[in-house]
């Protein structure tokens, strides 16, 4: 089939370079967001999915909005028989959804109708869940609400942080991005509706949110610790300076510390939570290079009785 990919970060490269090397599909352009201002310097840095393309000679299209007549033009004479995506960025309209005959595919990092949104690996890391997968459905107006065509799923492993889960999904869900296409083209899969139970949202997950509530358990701390890892990481304050924090380990209620009391030893860090202790990883002081824990502790010269908050 003649292929338009639409996609943007590095989790939808996978993807692509699955299409690209496909013998059966002809990935004739890929859509991506505009050249976006990164690094000191703020200069403009092409996507992950748009600099694949370049190497691989594919036309990038950036359309500001993908409803731009011009870029709806573009597809028209592009003359898709489908459109997959991948974390693209940005709404598709219904101009351009009624475009190629066979719609788009999205692929998606949850079981649907579990985790629709944004944030679906954050979700099912927060939530705690203990499987998890990715699905390919047929794109609509409505936000995941489409019938899905497959599923493959993927067993979360206790200290997953959001970034090591949404790899493993990047990579098995462009085998099922390519399955899906094949059998489109054969003939041979057909989408199914959404079962109405189960729905769960999965919204943008903001640097708000990623503020750690000593009051919570520390089960839950480390859950969301390991939700928010890399993007946008998580963080607390310690005297009155924001720090930022990797992954903890959540301990037995060894230590009688009242939420986020600090106790720095020879050899770890422990700050006290709702119900038990966790363990610090790495902390990234302001303006500095992520350190251990007891590293940092050394250096802040922690007095008995300080607090994160």
């Amino acid at each position: 089939m003649r292929l338009v990919f639409a996609g943007t970060p590095e989790p939808a490269v996978p993807s692509l370079r699955a299409l690209l090397d496909s013998p059966r599909h002809e990935v004739t352009a890929v859509v991506t967001r505009p050249d976006a201002p990164a690094g000191r310097g703020r200069k403009l840095v092409r996507s992950p999915v748009g600099r694949l393309a370049d190497e691989a000679g594919v036309p990038v299209l950036t359309p500001s909005r993908p409803s731009d007549p011009d870029f709806l033009t573009r597809l028209r004479e592009l003359a898709p028989d489908c459109c997959p995506v991948v974390a693209y960025g940005a709404l598709v309209p219904r101009a351009a959804l009624d475009v190629p005959a066979h719609g788009w595919v999205n692929l998606h990092f949850s079981l649907l109708p579990a985790w629709r949104g944004a944030a679906p690996v954050q979700a099912a890391l927060r939530h705690g869940d203990e499987i998890t997968g990715a699905s390919t459905f047929r794109l609509e107006e409505g936000l995941d609400t489409g019938p899905v065509f497959g599923v493959v799923t993927e067993q979360v492993r206790p200290a997953d942080t959001a970034g090591e889960l949404l790899d493993r999904l990047a990579s098995s869900g462009a085998g099922l991005l390519l399955a899906t296409l094949d059998g489109i083209a054969d003939g041979t899969v057909e989408a199914r509706p959404q079962p109405a139970d189960g729905v769960s949202p999965a919204p943008k997950v903001t640097t708000a949110d990623a503020r750690v509530d000593w009051a919570a358990p520390s089960v839950a701390i480390d859950r969301l610790v390991r939700s928010v890892t890399p993007e946008p990481g998580a963080w607390s304050t310690f005297r009155d300076e924001r720090i930022g924090l990797g992954p903890v380990t959540p301990l037995d209620a060894d230590a009688e510390l009242e939420p986020g009391q600090l106790q720095a030893e020879k050899r770890r860090v422990l700050v006290g939570t709702g119900a038990g202790a966790v363990q610090l990883g790495e902390v990234r002081p302001v303006g500095k290079r992520a350190m251990p824990a007891p590293d940092w502790a050394r250096g802040a010269r922690i007095a008995a009785g300080e607090r994160l908050t």
